[in-house]
C-alpha cells in the first residue's frame, strides 16, 4: 500500500477544466475551476480553443497543488468531456484547428448517407452505438476529407487525434504519451467494443489511418507521468466523465445505476461483463475497467439537460443566477400547460433525431416566468425517464432491474429537480452529500493503480445519501407525460 496522502483528480468538462485532490480515505480537499470559452461559428456547430482545454487544465492543476509537495500525490486521475475530438501535430504538440465538441452536429449529412448506404447495422453491431455526430468518427474523417494535406500528414505520421483525455495525456506528458482508456475509445465509432481494439473495417469505413489514433489502455494503467506540477507524478488512471461518475457512484455491479445531471444528462445502468445490445436506442459502451475483465453499460445520453438553465439565464434573461430557477420554478404548482422541448441541438437517445430544433409550446396570456421555468426543470426530468423507459426494456430479458437512481452533477442540487425525477421514475433518487462523483471514480481509478485504494465501492461509499421518495402517481403523472409526448410528436 502506499503511504502518498493525497490523489489528484483532473475533471476536464464542456464548460470549465476543474482540479480536485483528495486524501488518501478519499475526503476532498481542496477544488480549483477555469471556465472557457465556447464558440458557435454555424448553427449546431460547437467549438473549443484546444489550447483554452490545456491551458485552464494546467492552471487549476497548480493551483489546487499549491503548498502541496509533489512527493506526497500518489497518482493523477483524468476524467474528460467524451466525444470531443483533438487533432494536432507530435513534433509541436500544436494544435492544427479547434476542438469540435460532443455538441456539435456538422456532420449530420455524413451520417445520414452512412445510414442510408446500410452500415448502420454493422456499425451497432462493432461498436454498440448509433449513427449520430455525437461520436468521434466523422468529425475526424470531416477534417481529413476538407484537407488533403492534413491527410498526407496522417498518413506519414506527423499527425495525432484523440478525444480530450488523449490531449492532455499529451501534453502533460510532453508528447511521451498517446493513450486513451477504453471508455473514451469506445465513444468513437471507431473501437470494436468487444475486442477493446481498433477496428480495421471501422477504420475503413470512415477512411482515418491507424497512425493517427492512440493506444487503447484499461482504465487504470500506466498511463507515464508529468513533471509539470513541480515534481514527478504518476497518471494512474483515465475514463470518459460519464463512465468515472459510474464508478464514483459505487455502480460496479449489473442493474446499478446513475444519472449525471450536467451540461447535458446521462444515465447509465452497469451491466457487468455483459455487452447488452440495445433495442430501444439506446447504446452499448465499456465501463470503467481496472484489470483485464472488460466492464459494460447501457447509456443514454441528453444533450440538453443543465444547458437548458443556462439558456434561461444567458439566452432568455429569465433569471440572473442559476440558482433562482428552483423557487421561481416553486412557486406554481405545475407549469400551466407549458411545455419546453429542448432539442437546441437536436435529439438524443432514446430518438435520435438531430434535424430535430426545441419547441415551446402551450403558451398563453396568463403564462409567466414561473411556468417557464417550472416547463424548463420538468423538461429535463421527462427526457431523463424517456431514457430509463427504454433502459428498462433493454435490461429485462437479462433480469435487470432498478432499485434506485444515484445522481450527481451540478443540477441536481435542484431538489425540486430530484423529486419531479423521482415522481417520473418511480423509485427514490439518491443523491450524495459528497456530489463531487466523476472527480471522485477518476481519483479512485488513479488510487487504484497506485496502489492506494482496493476494494468494491470507491472513497465515500458509506456518506449517507439524501432520498427523494416518489410522492406522485401514474395516473398524476399522466397529463404530463402525454403532453410531453404530443411535444415531441411536433418537434420530430
Amino acid at each position: 500500500m502506499s503511504a502518498k496522502p493525497y490523489v489528484l483528480a483532473l475533471d476536464q468538462g464542456t464548460t470549465s477544466s476543474r482540479a480536485l485532490l483528495f486524501d488518501a480515505q478519499g475526503r476532498l480537499c481542496r477544488v480549483a475551476q477555469r471556465a472557457f470559452a465556447q464558440h458557435f461559428p454555424q448553427p449546431g456547430w460547437v467549438e473549443h480553443e484546444a489550447e483554452d482545454i490545456w491551458a485552464t487544465q494546467l492552471a487549476t492543476a497548480r493551483e489546487a497543488m499549491e503548498g502541496i509537495d509533489p512527493a506526497e500525490v500518489a497518482a493523477i486521475g483524468l476524467t474528460n468531456q467524451r466525444e470531443t475530438v483533438v487533432l494536432w501535430e507530435r513534433a509541436s504538440g500544436r494544435a492544427l484547428t479547434r476542438a469540435v465538441v460532443w455538441q456539435d452536429r456538422r456532420t449530420a449529412a455524413h451520417c445520414q448517407a452512412l445510414r442510408d448506404a446500410g452500415h448502420e447495422p454493422e456499425l451497432r453491431a462493432r461498436t454498440g452505438l448509433t449513427l449520430d455526430p455525437y461520436f468521434s468518427a466523422t468529425k475526424v474523417a470531416a477534417w481529413l476529407r476538407e484537407r488533403p494535406d492534413w491527410r498526407a500528414r496522417a498518413e506519414a505520421g506527423e499527425l495525432a487525434v484523440g478525444t480530450v483525455d488523449s490531449w492532455l495525456l499529451w501534453r502533460l506528458t510532453e508528447g511521451r504519451v498517446h493513450a486513451t482508456d477504453s471508455t473514451n475509445a469506445s465513444r468513437t465509432l471507431l473501437m470494436n467494443l468487444h475486442t477493446g481494439a481498433w477496428d480495421e473495417e471501422l477504420l475503413r469505413l470512415f477512411d482515418v489511418p491507424a497512425a493517427l489514433l492512440p493506444r487503447i489502455e484499461p482504465s487504470c494503467a500506466d498511463f507515464g507521468h508529468t513533471t509539470l506540477l513541480g515534481g514527478r507524478i504518476a497518471l494512474r488512471g483515465v475514463a470518459g466523465d460519464q463512465q468515472a461518475a459510474l464508478f464514483g457512484q459505487g455502480c460496479n455491479r449489473p442493474g446499478q445505476a446513475k444519472n449525471t445531471y450536467g451540461t447535458g444528462c446521462f444515465l447509465l445502468m452497469h451491466t457487468g461483463s455483459q455487452a447488452l445490445a440495445s433495442q430501444h436506442g439506446l447504446l452499448s459502451t465499456r465501463a470503467a475497467q481496472v484489470d483485464a475483465q472488460a466492464q459494460y453499460a447501457l447509456e443514454g445520453s441528453v444533450f440538453m439537460g443543465g444547458a437548458i438553465v443556462q439558456w434561461l439565464r444567458d439566452g432568455l434573461g429569465l433569471v440572473r443566477h442559476s440558482d433562482e430557477i428552483e423557487p421561481l420554478a416553486r412557486s406554481v404548482p405545475d407549469s400551466g400547460g407549458v411545455v419546453l422541448v429542448p432539442a437546441f441541438t437536436g435529439l438524443g437517445a432514446p430518438h435520435w433525431r438531430p434535424e430535430a430544433r426545441g419547441a415551446l409550446l402551450g403558451l398563453t396570456r396568463g403564462s409567466t416566468r414561473a411556468h417557464i421555468a417550472r416547463a424548463a426543470l420538468e423538461a429535463i426530468a421527462l427526457q431523463c425517464a424517456d431514457l430509463l423507459d427504454a433502459m428498462l426494456r433493454d435490461a429485462a430479458p437479462a433480469g435487470l432491474a432498478l432499485q434506485d437512481l444515484r445522481v450527481d452533477g451540478g443540477a441536481c442540487a435542484n431538489g425540486l429537480l430530484m423529486q419531479v425525477q423521482a415522481d417520473l421514475l418511480g423509485v427514490p433518487v439518491l443523491r450524495p452529500a459528497m456530489r463531487e462523483r466523476t472527480a471522485l471514480g477518476a481519483a479512485a481509478l488513479a488510487a487504484h493503480g497506485a496502489g492506494l485504494w482496493r476494494g468494491e465501492v470507491p472513497w465515500g461509499g458509506a456518506e449517507s445519501d439524501e432520498r427523494f421518495r416518489p410522492q406522485a402517481s401514474a395516473s398524476d403523472l399522466a397529463p404530463l407525460r402525454t403532453a410531453w409526448a404530443q411535444a415531441l410528436q411536433r418537434v420530430m
